[in-house]
């Protein structure tokens, strides 16, 4: 099941969302054609578990830098390409029901908050955790709060064919939230030896359905003279 747009129009240019999008992917290829390598930048740039609860590092940037850095880098192409399709899809309805600067922070907050998720699940691991999964998985528990029943075009693969349906929301991400969950049980007490960080999704995706009202503008009351 592979969602590649959503029927959910906006009213504003979703500027911030484009941006991110243009970032990660600079990012990438900066991280590609660096002569440092890519896995010097991963462990100069990752947010380290075991950093981010001790404050204990030995990489060139503080742990707490090494949050914001780490949202923009990927391990390749279809971990890029995955996480910016979700941006794109659901991220512009959210900025423009946000507004532009509580975008911002509510995407960058989901980001933190998801790798606290991870780290708090594995203290002692000393391996980066990169992408911009967390951020993304809190736009898609904002997106399930106040958009459950937009229509998401969805590929859906039986064997060799392809069928193109039309689904709520409620079902597309519930179903993608549903995998994460499954994955982070039956993946727990390996994560510190790497693969992908579960808990992290977890965390940006409850981060994103408990706090998008609280980063909602307040309605200007109407009066009546």
């Amino acid at each position: 099941m592979i969602p590649y747009k959503d029927d959910n129009p906006t009213t504003t240019f979703p500027f911030f969302t484009i941006l991110f999008i243009a970032l990660n992917i600079l990012a990438y290829f900066w991280m590609l054609l660096s002569p440092s390598g890519p896995d010097r930048i991963v462990y100069a740039y990752g947010a380290v578990p075991y950093a981010l609860v001790t404050f204990e590092s030995a990489q060139p940037l503080h742990p707490a830098l090494t949050l914001f850095t780490s949202m923009f880098l990927h391990g390749g192409l279809f971990h890029l390409g995955g996480n910016m399709l979700y941006l794109w899809i659901f991220g512009n309805n959210i900025e423009d029901r946000l507004g532009h600067i509580r975008f911002v922070i509510f995407y960058l907050l989901g980001g933190i908050f998801a790798a606290y998720a991870h780290a708090v699940t594995e203290p002692n691991s000393v391996v980066p955790m990169i992408g911009a999964s967390g951020a993304v998985s809190g736009i898609l528990g904002a997106y399930l709060l106040l958009f459950p029943r937009a229509s998401v075009y969805t590929l859906i693969f039986f064997g060799f064919f392809i069928q193109v349906v039309r689904l709520p929301a409620l079902i597309v991400i519930g179903f993608w939230a549903i995998i994460q969950l499954v994955n982070g049980i039956l993946t727990k007490g390996i994560m510190g030896q790497g693969g992908v960080a579960w808990f992290a999704h977890i965390g940006g995706f409850v981060f994103g359905v408990l706090t998008i009202k609280m980063f909602m503008p307040k309605r200007r009351r109407m009066r009546w003279l």
